[in-house]
């Protein structure tokens, strides 16, 4: 089975009132699980890739993205290669490096090199270029790409950097929010996003508010989620649900996105 036909889990049943109607009907908490061998795959010789959703060449119309989550590219660039310069707009763009680093140049000025554990993040708004690449003479570079759907089109470009490597293990890191709240990355679309760093037997809880969704991706390592075994590569979308539990059974790093 492949994209959206993989099994849906029932997390539980709920009772809800439907206002007026006089009867009481059931709902169904649901996790649907993207396992990480059923993503689009590329491989250009320099860049070794993983599509979570549909992007570039690999189309399918079951996985075009989950809510305003659009991109989640899982890039491994061999050494002295890259994304030569080219244009976005209309986007929210975050890149997640988990090993190697990547350096960056942007048509707004900025130029630096990213390393594990920094997130970059630019508002592509009315437009901008840039380029990636790895500086490296003998180390790949492993990176996140994610793109988030902006809640307006044609917002000033921007660009901002948070770095996580030092993040304590065993808690959430807010990353990203619409408010920029705690410290974190403010982004043009009301959504959350979230970095679990967990050794193992680590666990950690999120609570989702009425009408929130969620998806879980596993950067890398083991974990379980309310109770579900997800390894690296791994993602899950969660709606109808109130409470998620991570625990690990090795050393993870999970992306948690909370999402309207």
């Amino acid at each position: 089975m492949r994209g959206g036909a993989y099994p849906v889990v029932m997390l539980r049943q709920e009772k809800r009132s439907f206002p007026g109607s006089g009867f009481v009907w059931h709902a169904m908490a649901m996790m649907n699980i993207r396992k990480a061998n059923e993503r689009g795959h590329a491989e250009h010789g320099w860049l070794d890739s993983y599509h979570t959703f549909s992007f570039a060449e690999y189309f399918d119309p079951q996985w075009m993205g989950f809510r305003s989550l659009r991109v989640i590219n899982d890039d491994l660039v061999l050494p002295h290669a890259g994304f030569g310069m080219h244009p976005h707009r209309d986007m929210e763009i975050i890149t997640y490096v988990l090993s190697g680093a990547l350096a960056h140049k942007d048509s707004m000025g900025n130029g630096r090199v990213i390393r594990p554990g920094e997130v970059q993040y630019m508002a592509a708004g009315t437009g901008v270029q840039h380029s990636e690449f790895n500086p490296s003479k003998d180390e790949a570079v492993h990176l996140l790409q994610i793109w988030i759907q902006p809640d307006r089109k044609g917002v000033q470009p921007r660009y901002a950097e948070k770095s996580l490597a030092d993040a304590p293990a065993g808690t959430l890191h807010l990353v990203a929010s619409k408010t920029g709240r705690d410290a974190s990355i403010a982004i043009h679309q009301d959504a959350d996003l979230w970095l679990a760093k967990l050794d193992a037997g680590n666990r950690v809880k999120h609570q989702l508010a009425p009408g929130r969704h969620a998806w879980v991706h596993v950067a890398e390592g083991e974990v379980t989620l309310n109770g579900k075994k997800l390894s690296g590569g791994d993602a899950a979308a969660i709606s109808e649900e109130t409470a998620l539990e991570l625990s690990a059974t090795k050393s993870s790093q999970v992306l948690l996105f909370d999402l309207n």
